[in-house]
């Protein structure tokens, strides 16, 4: 294939390796998008004051509600690309790549308009105190504004990782997010606009990584090259991004949703307790990141040697996989326990912030060994183009399960914040056991979309 100076064939060479250098990339990658967020609420909390802080934090699960759908949406492209990719049909992934585009377009307008109308509506949800509630919709209102261009950039950088080239996402986003950090301090310090700083800063600086990445998608010599003159829609490659995307984008539209009914909980306690449990949030978010990137080189890795028809190479990655994201994990945890408390300082110094924050970190860290397993197996099931299972399991326990828990010790342990702490380690025990037995049992390695194709073509050609 053209263009092999930047994507990367993961059907060949090192298992291990590969794996690394991919998911290396991703997890910086990842890194500096969650300093989006991050650098927000540093600034609010030491150059606004704690109700600020509290207000950009309640807004997490209502941005990754409606963010979610569409990323569920444009996983189902990613992987329809990666395993044609993986299948040299080169005409698939150019039909695959301009569907995608098509598809943005739609939801950065679908998510602008339900973002801005839904916003007031799922705050009152989470029970948001009056003296933070002005703030988390003055945050909301302008996020969504901006909503296309944290879009386009998911979906040409989710390209670019579908045919292994997980670099350039990575320097766009060290790009924004530099000028993310530059606008918060000119915005907040300089102009004191407060909230609405940092919720402009962070939309120009999506916009301008969106920009960067299709520009580069237009001029790449590649097959996922974006020919914006002959762009138009394939209704067979609509119909599998659906069929594979749409599992997905359920999952976790309504696995964000239910989190708002979880802050409803947290919201209960209090301003102070809403600041640490938000504090902690954005540790929190970042030391999941390893785990993250790998299970997104997993996806690619199986995406790409399933549609090249190498399961058995495919399963070993899946293996090697667990053990890194294990591994990393767990390397991460001895600094993040040690040194919880100096971390929540850094959002706020007030000491009912502090130790609410640290009190979290502490208890709830120890159980990330358990995400690293519903991680990768469920990307790796995703990447084979079973998104189904991983839809239905994800639901069951991080919905049904997390808010039947919730619900009850809530009532039984009345005025105690205790038993709230646990309620993500519990869905992430449920959740990990569960993949785990339905990775062992089914027949995931034959549900990729290159394998049906053929399977149709053949009994077409048979006829």
């Amino acid at each position: 294939m053209a263009g092999k100076s930047t994507d990367r064939d993961l059907t060949q060479g090192s298992i291990a390796g590969g794996l690394i250098r991919f998911s290396a990339p991703l997890f910086l990658g990842l890194i500096f998008q969650q300093l989006y967020n991050t650098v927000d609420t540093l600034v609010v909390g030491n150059f606004v004051g704690k109700v600020a802080l509290a207000a950009v934090g309640s807004t997490t699960p209502i941005i990754n509600t409606l963010i979610g759908i569409f990323t569920g949406f444009s996983m189902g492209a990613n992987v329809i690309v990666s395993q044609y990719y993986g299948a040299n049909d080169e005409k698939s992934v150019q039909e695959a790549v301009h569907t995608s585009v098509i598809i943005s377009a739609f939801f950065s307008l679908f998510i602008t308009i339900l973002g801005i109308v839904t916003a007031p509506v799922m705050l009152r949800l989470m029970d948001t105190p009056e003296d933070v509630i002005h703030d988390a919709s003055v945050y909301l209102e302008i996020y969504f504004s901006g909503a296309a261009g944290l879009v386009f950039y998911n979906t040409g950088s989710g390209i670019l990782r579908a045919v292994g080239d997980s670099k350039r996402p990575l320097y766009f986003l060290i790009f924004s997010a530099v000028v993310n950090t530059v606008l918060d301090l000119v915005f907040v310090i300089v102009f004191n606009m407060g909230v609405a700083g940092v919720a402009w800063a962070t939309v120009i600086a999506q916009v301008l990584s969106a920009i960067l990445v299709m520009f580069v998608l237009s001029r790449t010599s590649g097959p996922y090259r974006i020919c914006w003159k002959k762009i138009k829609l394939n209704k067979p490659m609509l119909e599998s991004v659906f069929r594979i995307g749409l599992p997905s984008s359920v999952q976790q539209g309504i696995t964000a949703f239910s989190n708002v009914f979880v802050q409803g909980y947290i919201n209960n306690f209090g301003s102070a307790f809403m600041a640490g449990y938000s504090a902690y949030g954005k540790i929190d978010a970042l030391a999941l990141l390893p785990m993250q990137a790998i299970a997104m080189g997993c996806t690619t890795f199986v995406g790409q040697n399933i549609g090249a028809g190498k399961i058995q190479r495919a399963k070993k990655g899946i293996n090697i996989s667990l053990a890194l994201s294990v591994a990393f994990t767990a390397i991460l945890l001895i600094p993040l326990i040690i040194f919880a408390e100096p971390a929540i300082m850094l959002f706020n110094s007030e000491p009912d912030v502090i130790y609410y924050g640290t009190l979290y970190m502490r208890l709830v860290s120890p159980f990330y060994i358990l995400t690293c397993i519903n991680q990768v197996y469920a990307g790796a099931l995703r990447g084979s183009g079973d998104t189904r299972a991983p839809m239905i399991i994800m639901l069951g326990s991080f919905v049904l399960f997390r808010q039947v828990y919730l619900y009850t010790v809530s009532h039984i342990f009345r005025n105690n914040f205790y038993p709230i702490l646990f309620a993500y380690p519990a869905g992430w025990a449920v959740c990990s056991i569960v993949l785990y037995v339905y990775y062992r049992k089914s027949n995931w390695e034959h549900k990729s979309i290159v394998i049906r194709n053929k399977n149709m073509n053949n009994r077409e050609s048979d006829m």
